[in-house]
């Protein structure tokens, strides 16, 4: 049961479920609430296939295909998570939308890829099977992405009362430490892996 439940905190983390809030609570009120559903729905299913083909071939694909070692992907995976989140701590946003986009057009970039299917979240759908094993890490992924579109489902709610009392941006602020922190790990794992392998 540990197993399970580290895993799924792990990809909880990584997913970041509080940065769907902003992105979809600054898109117009006037969206209907079917269009809305039909977006969210659309980018989980997008992004868990994402991130259970990764699981599955992701391995073989980085190893066979493209000569790239888990150590070199979490590195870079690391760097953009950092990046994103000293984002937001500089701005109080991990990404930014413009006034006349389309929620639609935002289902799959970057609803799907890359904050729920992103550089971390997919390094750790690689590597995860290795450490918490296949069976888990295929049930975690799915369990962390229910709770993400259980999220993103009651973003609307939860971006309104979080800006009626101010909270909005002192909690992506927050957020957004954890988030670099987790980058900042990810790359130290990526280094220390590389020095095993080659010294």
């Amino acid at each position: 049961m540990n197993l399970y439940l580290n895993c799924t905190l792990a990809l909880i983390a990584l997913i970041n479920p509080i940065s769907k809030i902003f992105i979809i609570s600054t898109f117009s009120q006037e969206t209907k609430k079917g269009e809305l559903n039909r977006v969210i729905i659309k980018s989980t299913i997008i992004a868990a296939a994402i991130l259970i083909s990764f699981t599955l071939i992701g391995d073989f694909l980085l190893k066979a295909i493209f000569r790239i070692d888990i150590y070199s992907l979490q590195i870079v995976g690391g760097f953009i998570l950092l990046f994103r989140g000293f984002q937001a701590l500089n701005k109080g946003l991990f990404f930014e939308t413009t006034a006349n986009q389309k929620l639609e057009d935002a289902s799959i970039v970057p609803l799907a890829s890359p904050m729920i299917a992103g550089p971390a979240t997919i390094t750790a759908a690689v590597s995860f099977p290795s450490q918490y094993g296949m069976l888990v890490t295929l049930v975690c992924i799915v369990i962390a992405v229910a709770i993400n579109f259980c999220v993103m489902f009651y973003a609307r709610a939860i971006g309104k009362v979080l800006k009626r009392y101010n909270l909005m941006g002192a909690l992506i602020r927050i957020t957004g430490l954890v988030v670099a922190a987790i980058g900042v790990q990810l790359m130290l794992d990526g280094i220390s892996a590389y020095i095993k392998m080659h010294f």
